[in-house]
């Protein structure tokens, strides 16, 4: 059995090493090895990463990959690939990568090949997107369906939602797609204001088929269609659902023919490559759906049969617990600089923050070692012009991963020029910051006078030696787009393995819920008295004196 991670000689050999390293920068780095960029660069499945803008050197190399060996890393990647219950609190085992394997290679869960019934749904799916983008699909009044919300939240909603948006240049334009996750009543609201019920269909996604936020959005969603008389007799013609819990499904008045399957072996959040990516495929057409499946195959290839120093997931992987657990870097941000690709940070929140926001280890027993980031970002060049102040200046040392393609689907003049310049920029800024001498100089070649520039220029030092990673495409493709998912899902894994956690468990979410059911009932009842802490108690209060009026 492997050691605790904190008494683990690699683990203690990298502490000692971060003393070592910390008395040196990226720039002395660089200096000392010419080819640097070159070797400590990794290409698989179509990306290419630079990570050579790292404190790290050929020891800490070998270091990560003596704690790799030593905890068992390989070991852990063979069990989730082979289907055994690596989510151990719930017993179940994690097979999204048997959703992307388009050989059909037999994977069992519980003596049962499970391989059959995804190549089931797959042409389940398939027939459906035909049928919607060939007019065939007609709403209750007889008209064909032009418009599909989505109505889900969590995995359900945010790898669909990212995917559909990434692969803009790849939609068709027959039927298009809408998302509502938000039990607030201005979302649902808004997204359907400038709909026809006639001509919208809903999916309700949710395995349980009894998520409180997609459950009302979904009643909402029928009330709104049965407002018009043509349609409440035929109200299956209006909602399909991807749910493992068929009788919920047809209660709610869904055919049972119109019910895409869902599967225990599937996290929430890693669940876009199965039935609940319907919306992905019905957005860019199974070829295109089908093709980011295999891109995601490659990298599985990738992380399950590359040894860990040039092993892509494992590198990023280790590289974030680098700075988490040994230069206290509690967050990580991720800059896409491509607008398609807007929604990624949002999508990693979920996917790292649920996955690795944990506090026991697998034994039950508390962490002594910091585990998870706080996962934060957005598109370039936006985030310029807001938070990059802090990478630069700020007392904080925040890691970045900066991601773009090399070409861009919406050449418009030499804007995509400008863009990938203003990334390399940022990249190189905070490798290089700029010291006190240049920015006096700098004051002085201004004209102002040397007590001037001897007094504003300590506000325009940068200290640099801040780390980034680079990941670059050829383009942003439905296959280029599955890899870069995919690279990320292996990432957390990788963790988890490192911090021996359990990535696809979220008991954190539960008591939430608990609570909310009991202040619901508080907030609904007019004779009920609030019993909690005096702050809830106040603030209930309020609510219900407000809503009063």
């Amino acid at each position: 059995m492997p050691p605790r991670l904190s008494s683990a000689i690699a683990w203690k050999k990298l502490q000692q090493h971060q003393k070592e390293i910390s008395r040196t920068t990226l720039s002395e780095l660089f200096a000392a090895n010419p080819r640097r960029a070159e070797q400590l660069s990794v290409e698989a499945s179509g990306l290419f990463l630079d990570y050579s803008k790292n404190l790290v050197d050929n020891k800490t190399l070998a270091l990560f990959d003596a704690l790799a060996e030593e905890l068992g890393f390989t070991a852990a990647c063979q069990a989730l690939r082979q289907g055994n219950p690596v989510n151990h609190t719930e017993n179940r085992s994690a097979l999204h990568g048997a959703l992307r394997d388009a050989h059909g290679t037999s994977v069992y869960v519980n003596d049962v090949d499970i391989t059959a019934g995804i190549q089931q749904a797959k042409v389940q799916m398939a027939e459906f997107v035909d049928a919607l983008h060939r007019g065939n699909t007609l709403g209750g009044s007889g008209k064909p369906i032009l418009d599909v919300v989505n109505i889900g939240i969590g995995g359900s909603y945010l790898g669909p939602k990212m995917v559909v948006e990434a692969l803009t240049p790849y939609q068709q334009k027959t039927v298009r797609c809408h998302f509502i996750a938000n039990i607030d009543g201005t979302e649902i609201t808004e997204v359907l204001e400038n709909l026809n019920p006639e001509t919208t269909l809903f999916i309700i996604a949710s395995k349980s088929f009894s998520t409180k936020e997609t459950l009302c959005n979904a009643i909402a969603a029928r009330k709104w269609v049965c407002q018009n008389p043509l349609l409440e007799a035929a109200i299956e013609k209006h909602f399909v659902a991807v749910s493992s819990n068929i009788p919920a499904a047809i209660e709610f008045g869904i055919k049972e023919s119109n019910v895409f399957p869902m599967w225990d072996w599937v996290g929430g959040r890693y669940s876009l490559w199965s039935t609940i990516g319907l919306p992905i495929a019905i957005a860019v057409g199974m070829t295109h759906f089908q093709a980011m499946l295999d891109g995601a195959h490659e990298m599985d290839q990738h992380f399950f049969n590359t040894k860990p120093r040039d092993n892509m997931p494992f590198l990023l992987a280790m590289l974030q617990i680098w700075y988490n657990n040994f230069f206290a870097a509690n967050s990580h941000a991720v800059i896409p600089y491509d607008h398609d690709l807007r929604s990624l940070p949002e999508y990693l929140q979920q996917l790292e923050m649920e996955s690795n926001g944990k506090r026991v280890d697998s034994t039950g027993t508390p962490v002594d070692y910091a585990t998870g980031s706080a996962i934060w970002g957005g598109a370039g060049t936006n985030g310029q012009h807001a938070y990059h102040q802090l990478f630069h200046q700020g007392t904080q040392l925040i890691p970045v991963d900066f991601i773009f393609p090399l070409t861009t689907h919406n050449p418009v003049s030499d804007h995509h020029a400008i863009l990938i310049a203003n990334c390399l920029s940022q990249s190189r800024a905070m490798l290089v910051g700029k010291t006190l001498e240049q920015a006096t100089e700098e004051l002085l070649q201004q004209g102002l006078s040397r007590d001037a520039a001897k007094k504003l220029a300590p506000h325009k030092v940068i200290p640099g030696n801040r780390p980034s990673n680079t990941l670059t495409m050829e383009e942003l493709s439905p296959a280029r787009l599955g890899a870069l998912i995919a690279l990320y899902e292996h990432k957390v894994y990788a963790q988890s393995i490192i911090w021996d956690i359990n990535a696809f468990d979220q008991w954190g979410v539960e008591l939430g819920k608990q609570i909310s059911n009991e202040i619901y009932q508080t907030l609904a009842s007019s004779d009920k008295d609030a019993h909690y802490d005096p702050s809830t108690n106040q603030l209930i209060k309020r609510f219900k004196e407000a809503n009063r009026k």
